[in-house]
């Protein structure tokens, strides 16, 4: 007794003084929608949460410093060896310390299931249309967050001070000498001398314990207050509707599955980590300026600039004594700025092109946003085609292909399989359009066929399911699509070419594009229900 009365006093103080109590009432009552998709952006979040618990641990025993030392540990193979106490540090945690190595593998893990479910998750947002009004603020939010992930994985990889991570390191030390005018002092900046300098892994360290984690902490606690503010958004279906969020309650169903969903993604990282060797430092060795390994790769996520870097041409330009590598600097340097740019200002982009400035709480199918799809999926192939020529000298190597040949082929597969991957995505876009079309009109297929008096046979359709009518029952947004100006003089001023690009980039969005019937997407008949 005494201790329940202790509880419902200290609540009801709480709530005397913050109000906690109408709060959790109001917002523990919020719904949520269920679809496995959703699951992509948590994945990401427990990634993180198990990236803090591990890193923690391991910055126990790390010792971020260049300093050389005598290794004199358990790794036979490496004792008398001259290395800095980083590299040192590393092999007494995976040796030395109990559960050492499970905690490094799952932290390396985790880095790598973090990039890649915030990768799965902004490609869920882009293909469903997620990011359109009014959650732009969020999407620039998730954009920053993928750059500040490359960025902290980076700095956690080459912490280590293996001769994989210092090759690593010694890439970036060309890229920053390419930027023209002030890469030298930038060099000098960052290494604290010529590389490799003394100063490097300190300040990694530094940067990947504090600084971008707290950044990323800061920003992920406001995309979620922006998503608890704005509401989640839903697939299209029977009743449904722009204003209104069908789902479960934070509570109990939803905080339940998250708990639940966290246990899961940590115990799948574990045995990852149990089962699958990542990142073996011991067998690469410390690192040697004077030394490089064959075949050596780095972590996924920075895979596409080491393509862009080895299929790039020969290009160096001497102005008045100081040479520009161009070869180093466009797809090292303005390629990823060009590239993560891009992204973030996407959808003011399609906002502009398709004059859509209503609210979005539905979601649209890729398919039914047909130049949408087809442009992420050119994405998808230019950045696939420069991840693969990362790996030319390996695929060179394994197939018995000439190097040449391998990289000419990517060379060309950087303009090739984009416009490929965008003629044809488009096509099965409209294909399956044209499918839902028919559905809506004719029904589904019942796989009956009856024979009819003069000899003739037909199929017997059965009407669509509502669920179904919902999704199928599309229109074409002929409310947006712009007019094509008239000119009376048609002078090439900017006001008219403006015009000019803006009309061909709505049609070549609404031309292509398709939206459920109903559910607030601007019918006047007010229909719910696809019919």
């Amino acid at each position: 007794m005494s201790g329940g009365w202790l509880a419902a006093g200290t609540a009801r103080a709480l709530d005397d003084r913050l109000g906690a109590a109408r709060f959790a009432a109001t917002n523990l009552r919020k719904v949520f929608p269920k679809h496995w998709s959703f699951l992509l952006g948590e994945i990401a979040l427990y990634a993180f949460v198990v990236l803090l618990l591990t890193g923690t641990f391991l910055t126990f025993f790390f010792r971020p410093t260049n300093a050389e030392v005598v290794y004199d540990g358990s790794y036979t193979a490496l004792r008398g060896i001259t290395m800095s106490e980083a590299y040192a540090s590393t092999l007494h945690v995976s040796f030395d310390v109990r559960g050492g190595l499970l905690m490094r593998q799952i932290h390396h893990w985790a880095a790598v299931v973090f990039v890649a479910a915030i990768c799965a998750h902004l490609l869920r947002i882009f293909f469903t249309g997620a990011f359109r009004k009014p959650r732009e603020i969020n999407w620039l939010i998730g954009v920053t967050l993928f750059t500040l992930a490359l960025a902290e994985g980076f700095a956690g990889y080459s912490l280590p001070d293996d001769l994989l991570s210092g090759t690593g390191l010694r890439t970036m030390d060309g890229i920053v000498l390419s930027i023209p005018v002030v890469g030298t002092y930038l060099a000098f900046f960052v290494f604290g001398g010529q590389f490799p300098g003394e100063d490097i892994i300190p300040r990694l360290f530094a940067l990947h314990i504090q600084l971008v984690p707290g950044l990323i902490l800061a920003l992920v606690t406001a995309h979620l207050m922006i998503l608890w503010h704005q509401t989640h958004t839903q697939w299209p279906g029977k009743g449904r509707v722009e204003g209104k969020v069908d789902g479960e309650p934070t509570f109990p169903h939803f905080a339940a599955q998250s708990a639940a969903y966290f246990l899961f993604t940590f115990g799948v990282l574990a045995l990852l980590a149990t089962l699958f060797q990542i990142n073996p430092v011991w067998l690469y060795g410390p690192y040697d300026p004077s030394q490089d390994s064959t075949a050596a790769q780095p972590d996924w996520y920075v895979g596409f600039l080491e393509g862009a870097l080895r299929i790039t041409p020969r290009l160096s330009t001497t102005l008045w004594g100081h040479t520009i590598s161009w070869n180093i600097f466009v797809p090292a340097v303005v390629l990823p700025g060009v590239f993560l740019t891009l992204i973030a200002l996407y959808p003011f982009f399609e906002r502009w092109a398709t004059g859509d400035a209503r609210y979005h709480h539905l979601l649209d199918r890729p398919r039914n946003a047909a130049t949408r799809t087809a442009i992420g999926a050119a994405v998808i192939a230019w950045y696939g085609n420069l991840w693969a020529a990362g790996g030319n000298d390996v695929l060179a190597y394994t197939f018995g292909i000439p190097l040449e040949d391998t990289t000419w082929f990517f060379r060309c597969g950087f303009f090739v399989f984009p416009a490929l991957a965008f003629v044809v995505t488009r096509r099965i876009c409209l294909s399956l359009q044209r499918r839902d079309a028919e559905i809506a009109r004719s029904g589904v297929e019942s796989g009956r066929v009856w024979v009819s008096p003069r000899g003739g046979y037909h199929e017997e359709h059965e009407p669509a399911s509502p669920d179904e009518r919902a999704l199928t029952g599309v229109r074409q947004p002929r409310e947006l699509v712009a007019e094509r100006p008239h000119h009376l003089v048609p002078l090439p001023t900017p006001g008219r070419i403006k015009a000019q690009l803006r009309t061909r980039a709505n049609r070549f969005y609404l031309d292509y594009n398709s939206e459920v019937a109903g559910g607030g997407q601007g019918d006047h008949d007010g229909r719910t229900d696809g019919s």
